[in-house]
């Protein structure tokens, strides 16, 4: 089954909920506008129950089904933009200087929207279905505010399940995997502090960018020496902060740096050695060195049997040909991951065809993926929950 044709049939004002939407981008969990303008669609579609203050900004819609009782499916959607200037030229640009989705959430916002228009006229399911429209995605963990909030067992959630854009990916392909699909992320900072002077008297100093230096370096070794092959691991320095002029020791310098993986002993094994090297270089370096391991979203784990289930809903939609079910997994994170812990789901990426990378300032999200993306999420309700045959009375 190709893109449903009552949702085929409402595309333009798909894109023109997306395109509004990527006007007025806001950040982690200050999405008053957007949550109000989901709001509103949503009333005027004609769901049943409308719970706004989720998580703080975030939104869980209900739309019961037709076909008697069943479970509560969950459907959900990010809202937030991201913190950088648009590059775009297109003319539905952002007007919020500083602020634009260059993540796609615009789209996954309106791909949802669809889905619930479509779900709450035709109703063609059993039990009920949960819409779910969360906050900082990006920063702050709205996933994981939502279900602190008891978000899962006040709708009574059973599984849930959400999508990404995927720039790059064929046109309304789909890619997925069982069990982990993307990394715990966590953030290393290291401050070193040393004893300043005069550049031409290093020996009268403590020096903490020769001290930063050698830290950074046998990090690298973390990677190559400590760690298995074969588990995935990415250990990335990304910022190094010291110094004011060419003849002044600073007293002091900071590293800065992100982890990913998958397993929790190679999450502990990077702590731990990244503590044996700090204790060590400080010592070796006469410095004192103070790091900072902050953990942050969990690896994002698919049900084994949920993304059976979703890859062959996206078989229904895009064709066999256009499905890959055991795709592996990424490094990239998802706080969605907070939700997949709190009930069993899955998690796609949805291609939205050539064009700049999510998180580029010349990114912007493919109208032509939403009819695409709502029909997954719609039939992924028709599918999971059948409505109920009911057999006339014998005569």
């Amino acid at each position: 089954m190709p893109v449903l044709n009552r949702i085929a049939a409402f595309e333009s004002d798909m894109t023109a909920w997306r395109r509004h939407l990527h006007q007025h981008p806001e950040l982690g969990f200050e999405c008053h506008q957007t949550a109000a303008f989901v709001a509103e669609k949503l009333r005027e579609f004609g769901v049943d129950e409308v719970h706004e203050g989720i998580g703080q900004t975030g939104i869980v819609a209900i739309i019961s089904g037709s076909g008697g009782a069943g479970p509560t499916i969950g459907l959900r959607a990010d809202m937030d933009a991201l913190p950088m200037d648009e590059a775009t030229g297109a003319t539905w640009t952002s007007r919020v200087p500083g602020r634009m989705h260059a993540c796609g959430h615009d789209g996954h916002t309106t791909m949802l929207l669809g889905a619930a228009r479509y779900l709450a006229e035709t109703r063609n399911f059993a039990g009920r279905v949960a819409l779910i429209f969360q906050p900082a995605e990006e920063a702050g963990g709205g996933g994981e505010a939502m279900v602190q909030d008891g978000m899962m067992d006040r709708f009574d959630i059973g599984q849930v399940f959400a999508l990404h854009n995927n720039p790059g990916q064929d046109l309304g392909s789909f890619r997925t995997t069982p069990g982990p699909i993307m990394a715990a992320v966590d953030t290393l900072d290291i401050t070193v502090r040393g004893r300043g002077g005069h550049g031409a008297m290093p020996h009268l100093t403590a020096d903490p960018i020769v001290c930063a230096v050698a830290i950074v370096s046998a990090i690298q070794t973390i990677s190559s020496r400590n760690h298995y092959a074969l588990d995935d691991l990415a250990l990335s320095v990304t910022q190094i902060h010291a110094g004011s002029a060419d003849n002044i020791i600073p007293d002091s310098a900071w590293v800065n740096g992100t982890i990913r993986t998958f397993d929790p002993q190679v999450r502990e094994m990077v702590r731990r050695r990244l503590t044996d090297i700090c204790e060590g270089e400080a010592r070796a370096y006469g410095v004192e060195v103070e790091l900072v391991y902050s953990e942050g979203y969990p690896a994002t784990v698919n049900d084994n049997a949920a993304a059976a289930f979703a890859a062959e809903v996206a078989r229904d939609v895009a064709g066999e040909a256009q499905v890959d079910a055991a795709a592996g997994r990424e490094m990239g994170a998802e706080d969605f991951s907070y939700m997949l812990q709190a009930r069993p789901g899955a998690y796609l990426f949805l291609g939205t065809g050539p064009g700049a990378g999510v998180h580029n300032p010349g990114f912007d999200f493919n109208d032509a993926a939403s009819p695409v993306g709502a029909s997954f999420f719609a039939r992924l309700v028709e599918r999971a929950q059948p409505a109920r045959r009911v057999e006339a009375a014998a005569s």
